[in-house]
C-alpha cells in the first residue's frame, strides 16, 4: 500500500550569523570530538524568543550567547567558558542554558554574566545537559544526553521544581534530546535521537511518569530528531537534523507536512515566534543560518510570555 508524502513547506532564510562574527582558525574540544575536527566556524542551536521578539540562540563550540533582533541583527551577549547547547528564557527574563560541559547555567540578561545555576545533583556532575523547557508553573524539565546512545542507554531527563528540588523522571534513555509538555501538561514528549524516536511520556500528579512509549518512529537522517516545538493543537514540530527537515506531525501522530532547509541539513532546533507566533524559526547549525516557515496554527505560549 502506497501513502501520499506529506505536503511540503518552503522556508526563507531569516537572518546569516555575519561573517564577523564567525570564528577560524580554532578546534575546541567540542569541535574536535563532536564534528571529528571539521571546520566549524559557529554551531548555532536553543532558540527561544523573549517579550520584545528578539531572538535568543547559542554557539555551542565558543561557549557564546547570541541574540538576534527582529530585523535579523545578531550581537553577542555573552562568551564564557561552556559548551551551551539548549536555551529558554524564564517569565522574569532570566536566560537559562542547558551546558555540555558545565551543567544548568543561568544568564542576567541586563549584565550579560553567566553563573552555574544547578551543576552537581546529588554530588554528582550531569553527564551532559542537552535541552530544556519550562512548564507554566515554572517547573523545569531537562534532558541529560552525555553521549548516550544505544550503545550506552545511560540518559536521563530531571525535573527541576520551581522550589529547587532535583526529580529525575526518566532513565536508560539512548540520547534525550529536544523536549515539550502537551498544552495540558500532562504528558512529556522527549526525541530520541539515536533511537530515531519520539517518546511519549504520561506524567502522574504524584510526581514520575508510567507507561511510557514510542509516539513517533523515524527513519533516514544522518543524525535524528534534535529540537521539538509543540503548536496550540498539539501538533509536533521535529527537527530532524541530517535530514534538512522539519517534520510536523498531529497530536496523535499523523503526518501534516514536510518543512524542508534551503540551506545545509543540521536542522536542530526551533521555536515559534512573530506578532502571531504563527512563524516558525529553525536554527540550521551547519551553514550559520535561522530559517523561517509561515504555519497556519500558532505555537504554543512559552514561560517566557506567560
Amino acid at each position: 500500500m502506497l501513502f501520499a508524502a506529506p505536503p511540503e513547506i518552503e522556508t526563507e532564510v531569516f537572518a546569516r550569523l555575519p561573517d564577523a562574527l564567525r570564528i577560524h582558525g580554532q578546534t575546541p574540544p567540542w569541535v574536535a570530538y563532536q564534528r571529528r575536527g571539521e571546520p566549524t566556524d559557529s554551531f548555532l542551536e536553543g532558540p527561544s524568543f523573549d517579550r520584545a521578539g528578539n531572538l535568543w540562540c547559542v554557539d555551542i563550540p565558543y561557549g557564546r550567547i547570541l541574540k538576534v533582533s527582529p530585523a535579523g541583527q545578531f550581537s553577542v551577549v555573552a562568551q564564557y567558558d561552556g559548551e551551551p547547547n539548549g536555551l529558554k528564557i524564564h517569565k522574569d527574563g532570566r536566560v537559562f542554558i542547558a551546558d555540555h560541559k558545565q551543567g544548568l547555567m543561568v544568564l542576567d540578561p541586563d549584565g550579560g554574566k553567566v553563573r552555574p545555576y544547578f551543576d552537581r545533583p546529588l554530588l554528582e556532575r550531569f553527564r551532559g545537559l542537552n535541552d530544556l523547557v519550562f512548564a507554566s508553573n515554572g517547573d523545569l524539565y531537562l534532558t541529560d544526553q552525555g553521549q548516550s546512545g544505544v550503545h550506552d542507554w545511560s540518559g536521563r531527563v530531571y525535573r527541576l521544581t520551581a522550589a529547587g528540588r532535583l526529580e529525575p523522571i526518566l532513565d536508560n534513555v539512548p540520547s534525550p534530546n529536544g523536549l515539550v509538555l502537551s498544552p495540558d501538561e500532562r504528558t512529556l514528549f522527549v526525541n530520541v535521537t539515536r533511537t530515531n524516536s519520539v517518546w511519549r511520556a504520561p506524567l502522574l500528579p504524584e510526581g514520575g511518569t508510567t507507561k511510557v512509549g514510542v509516539f513517533l518512529q523515524l527513519s533516514g537522517g544522518l543524525i535524528g530528531p534534535d529540537g521539538l516545538a509543540i503548536d496550540e493543537r498539539g501538533n509536533l514540530a521535529v527537527c530532524h537534523a541530517g535530514l534538512g527537515t522539519v517534520w510536523l506531525f498531529s497530536a496523535i501522530g499523523e503526518p501534516l507536512a514536510r518543512i524542508r532547509s534551503r540551506t545545509g541539513l543540521a536542522t536542530t532546533n526551533l521555536a515559534y515566534g512573530g506578532p502571531d507566533r504563527r512563524d516558525l524559526y529553525i536554527t540550521e547549525s551547519e551553514t550559520g543560518t535561522i530559517l523561517k516557515a509561515r504555519l497556519e496554527v500558532p505555537g504554543l505560549t512559552m514561560f517566557a510570555h506567560m
